[in-house]
């Protein structure tokens, strides 16, 4: 049992490195393209939707959450494409490391933060 979870887990892990690989490819088209970019930017995100000191919740978002997101991306991507895209994931290993990128994902969500308090305060006034 343990053995099939850490497998899955790596799966995981290799299909986001895929779908990174698959967002900046031309091929992808540009609705799979949106919806791979946006799931790679939630797995990689130091920020969740519910934080990870909430117990159970707190990482019941990354179980369900990126799995779903990878699942709907992979379904929009065409098979062989995918199949390629995660040959390369393999032969990859692991994201590269983009300061910009992590800061990118931080400010989004320090705007869509900023949105949703904006919009609550004018619904309370």
């Amino acid at each position: 049992m343990i053995e099939k979870l850490k497998q899955w887990a790596r799966s995981i892990k290799r299909d986001v490195v895929a779908l990174y690989v698959a967002g900046r490819d031309p091929r992808t088209p540009w609705h799979a393209k949106a919806v791979a970019l946006a799931v790679v930017a939630y797995a990689i995100s130091p920020i969740d939707l519910i934080p990870d000191f909430i117990p159970v919740l707190g990482y019941l978002d990354d179980l369900i959450i990126v799995p779903l997101g990878i699942m709907l991306a992979v379904r929009l991507i065409p098979a062989d494409l995918m199949a390629e895209f995660r040959q390369a994931a393999s032969e990859r290993g692991r994201l590269p490391a983009h300061w910009a990128g992590a800061a990118t994902v931080v400010v989004i969500w320090l705007v869509a933060l900023a949105a949703v308090t904006y919009w609550a305060l004018r619904r309370l006034t």
